[in-house]
C-alpha cells in the first residue's frame, strides 16, 4: 500500500474538526441504500470507492451480490452521474490508467484520473470539475459519497462539506436559517439534520469487507467514531439512518481469504 501523505495529516485536522470523522450513514453494504429515498431527497450523483465497496481489493469487477444494488444506483442517478474514485486505479499507481479503463468497464461508469491520494484537497478539486462538466452540473450538496475507510472516504466527503458551509448564505437561506434556530434548538442532537452534511455531500460509510485488509486500522476507525459520537453527543447517523437505510436484512457477505501468495503474481488482475 502506497505511503498516503494526505491521509498522515488528516488526525491534527481532527483534532480542531472532530465531526469531520462522523459518517452520515452506516451501512454494511450498498444493498442496504434507498435509492429512491436519496434520489427523492434531491441527491443526483454518487461518488464511490472501489476495494471492499463494490469488488475484492485487487480485483476489478463488481462483487456478485451487489449487482442488483449497482443496477438500481446507475438506474436511479444515470451512470455518468457516477464516479469512481480510487486511491489505486486512474492514480499516479496506474500507468497509462490501463486499470482505470479496466475497472470503468466493469463497473459501466467513469473513474477519475487524480494525482492525489484521498482525501486529499487536490482530489476533492477534481471530483467538483467533473460533475461542473456535465451537462446538467451537479453541486457538492446534490452528492453523496460511499466508502469503507473513515480516513479517506468519510473525511475526503465531509471536508466538501466543510468547505461548502464556509460559502456565504444567500439573503434567503440566511432568513430562513435565522427563523429556523430557535426551533431547531429544542430538537435532540441526533434529531438534527446536521449542519455539515445538509451543505455538502452526504457521507456514506460501508462497514462491511468482501476480503478481510487493514483490519487493525479499520478497528482503530470504528474507535475513532465512537470516541467523536461520545465526545461531541451527535451521531448524524441516527437521523440519516431512518431516511436513507433499508430496513430489510441483507445476506451475509462471504469474506474472501486472501491468497498466501501476495500481492498477486503479474498476469492477475489488481486495484
Amino acid at each position: 500500500m502506497p505511503l498516503n501523505i494526505p491521509g498522515l495529516i488528516v488526525p491534527f485536522q481532527l483534532l480542531f474538526y472532530p465531526r469531520l470523522a462522523l459518517p452520515a450513514v452506516v451501512v454494511k453494504d450498498i444493498r442496504q441504500l434507498d435509492w429512491a429515498a436519496l434520489k427523492a431527497a434531491g441527491y443526483r450523483g454518487a461518488v464511490f470507492d472501489k476495494d471492499n465497496c463494490l469488488t475484492i481489493p485487487h480485483n476489478d469487477t463488481l462483487v456478485p451480490q451487489l449487482q442488483d444494488a449497482w443496477s438500481d444506483c446507475l438506474h436511479t442517478f444515470g451512470p455518468g452521474n457516477v464516479l469512481i474514485v480510487s486511491n489505486s486505479a486512474g492514480t499516479h499507481l496506474d500507468p497509462g490508467g490501463i486499470q482505470a479503463e479496466s475497472v470503468s468497464y466493469h463497473l459501466r461508469v467513469p473513474v477519475l484520473t487524480h494525482r492525489s491520494l484521498k482525501p486529499a484537497y487536490t482530489c476533492i478539486t477534481s471530483i467538483r470539475t467533473y460533475f461542473a462538466s456535465l451537462a446538467s452540473p451537479i453541486r457538492d450538496g446534490e452528492l453523496i459519497v460511499v466508502g469503507d475507510r473513515i480516513f479517506t472516504d468519510i473525511i475526503m466527503a465531509n471536508r466538501m462539506a466543510l468547505k461548502s458551509s464556509k460559502a456565504p448564505l444567500s439573503v434567503a437561506e440566511a432568513k430562513t436559517t435565522t427563523s429556523n434556530s430557535r426551533q431547531e434548538a429544542l430538537i435532540p442532537t441526533n434529531e438534527k439534520e446536521p449542519d455539515v452534511a445538509s451543505r455538502g455531500p452526504l457521507a456514506i460509510w460501508t462497514t462491511g469487507v468482501w476480503q478481510k485488509e487493514s483490519m487493525a486500522m479499520r478497528w482503530c476507525e470504528q474507535k475513532l467514531v465512537d470516541r467523536v459520537r461520545v465526545w461531541t453527543n451527535s451521531d448524524p447517523s441516527v437521523y440519516y439512518g431512518r431516511r436513507f437505510v433499508k430496513r430489510e436484512v441483507v445476506e451475509e457477505m462471504p469474506v474472501a481469504k486472501r491468497p498466501w501468495y501476495w500481492p498477486p503474481p503479474m498476469g492477475n488482475e489488481k486495484a
